[in-house]
């Protein structure tokens, strides 16, 4: 089993099965939404994703370095402690892990050039902390598969 975050995610023989496999986290993630909120997730996401076809894999691409250095920590503690469950671990850490994968995401939309990205992701980001927190789970599964094949 890989020891890092950056042996998992990133190496070049897997990285496009892990952009695909956290693409179709987000959308699962997205299509369990519900209420008026998840309604303006639902709107916000289609939105994006007709801006640019194709934004979501290519976003996930171009964030899972920064992604991987803000989880690192995480998934460090999580294997010094001889954790089984990545998503568990994840989730009983939900405030600090949630809030160092947004500090990825909210300096990316700060420096995007793009005024409509911009303006979707001022309207999602309210929300941004418990779509996260939700998301948790599935994400640490997802690393812990990718972490049993690497």
């Amino acid at each position: 089993m890989a020891d890092t975050l950056k042996e998992i995610l990133l190496d070049s023989s897997r990285r496009p099965t892990v952009v695909s496999d956290f693409a179709e986290l987000v959308d699962a993630e997205v299509a369990d939404k519900g209420g008026v909120s998840g309604a303006v997730v639902k709107t916000g996401f289609a939105a994006v994703k007709k801006i640019k076809p194709g934004i979501i894999p290519s976003a996930i691409d171009s964030l899972l370095d920064d992604f991987s250095n803000a989880l690192e920590p995480f998934y460090g503690d999580f294997r010094a402690q001889g954790g089984n469950d990545f998503g568990a671990y994840l989730t009983s850490r939900s405030d600090e892990a949630s809030d160092a994968l947004l500090g990825v995401t909210d300096a990316r939309a700060e420096r995007s050039s793009r005024d409509s990205i911009k303006k979707v992701y001022s309207k999602l980001r309210p929300n941004g902390k418990k779509n996260v927190e939700e998301a948790l789970p599935r994400l640490g599964q997802l690393i812990d598969k990718h972490a049993a094949a690497a």
